[in-house]
């Protein structure tokens, strides 16, 4: 090979490696692109979302974690109940059954963060460790959109919604 193939050879890897720099693996679970919004300035409370795919044979579940940004780091979810908006957390966790693919996405499951210690900004990733019941823990990095922000995989979705 001549330095010119074997340099764009290398350029390639990095750009493929950047491209997937929001996604993780632990066990048979693939995460995929984990980010949150912006928070208000003394705000005590932030969400996470991502998207979990169950590779394996065996279901798994979320069941916690751990940020060095928040005291509390827990499953949530939230449900219609009689035209009211309800949010609760899910001792248990949150079950990834084998083949599934489970979105935690604004108004559904979420990683709800509480007791923040510092503020959740635009442009500012922060680490946590998502702890699975079976699979274990896996560091990740939480990507921050601004406020009201909807990131690439839930416009998609959307986009999707229009073929019909």
């Amino acid at each position: 090979m001549n330095r010119f193939a074997i340099l764009l050879a290398g350029m390639l890897a990095i750009a493929a490696g950047a491209a997937r720099a929001n996604d993780y693996k632990v066990g048979a679970l693939e995460i995929d692109n984990p980010w949150s919004r912006a928070v208000p300035r003394g705000a005590t409370v932030a969400a996470g979302y991502m998207t979990i795919k169950n590779t394996g044979s065996e279901p798994d579940r979320l069941v916690g974690g751990s940020t060095p940004v928040a005291g509390k780091f827990e499953v949530h979810e939230m449900s219609m109940d009689k035209g009211v908006m309800k949010m609760r957390p899910l001792p248990e966790g949150l079950e990834i059954k084998p083949g599934e693919t489970v979105e935690l996405k604004p108004s559904s499951f979420h990683i709800m963060m509480t007791g923040l210690k510092q503020t959740i900004q635009k442009g500012k990733p922060f680490k946590a460790s998502l702890t699975f019941e079976k699979a274990g823990p896996v560091d990740v990095e939480f990507t921050v959109e601004g406020v009201g922000a909807t990131p690439a995989p839930a416009a998609s979705a959307h986009e999707h919604d229009h073929h019909h």
